[in-house]
This record gives C-alpha cells, structure tokens and sequence, in this order.
C-alpha cells in the first residue's frame, strides 16, 4: 500500500515537472525545454502504467525500455543542442 502512495507521489511529480518544462518550451521554443517535458511525462505515464498493473514489477524490461526512450530523448536533446547546428 505505501508503495502504492509512494509511486503516485513520483508519478504526479513527474507530470508536474513535464508541464512545466513544456510551459517553458512554449516561452522559448528551446528544443530542450521540450524533450526534457516529453521525458517527464513519459515517465510519469510509465509509473502510472505500474501502479495500475495487477502485479507490479519494477524489474519488468518493459518499464525499463520505456526509461531507456525518456533517457534517450534528452540525450539526443543534449547532443543536438551542442553538435546539431554549427556556429
């Protein structure tokens, strides 16, 4: 049960910290502002998907894979904000 609470607690965390990295990208158009926003929310999603499974299983590679494209999201972010255009 504490699980429970503790997994919505990440869960709207990190939906709240998507929206407002999306209301920065919305200010700036910075295209990192909105890959970290997406990220967020996908994790937030994902959380939200485990709490709503029958038996919850953090180990589960799917869960992780959706880690792995929220973490991949702002890695390319990263790296097409530093190698993407020449200055």
């Amino acid at each position: 049960m504490f699980e429970a609470f503790l997994l919505g607690v990440i869960a709207t965390s990190s939906l709240t910290a998507g929206v407002f990295f999306l209301k920065f990208w919305k200010k700036t158009r910075d295209s990192l502002f909105l890959a970290f926003g997406l990220a967020f929310v996908v994790e937030g999603l994902n959380r939200c998907a485990v709490l709503l499974l029958n038996k919850p299983n953090e180990g589960s590679p799917y869960i992780y894979l959706v880690r792995l494209l929220a973490f991949l999201l702002i890695l390319a972010a990263i790296l097409r904000k530093n190698y993407g255009r020449a200055a």
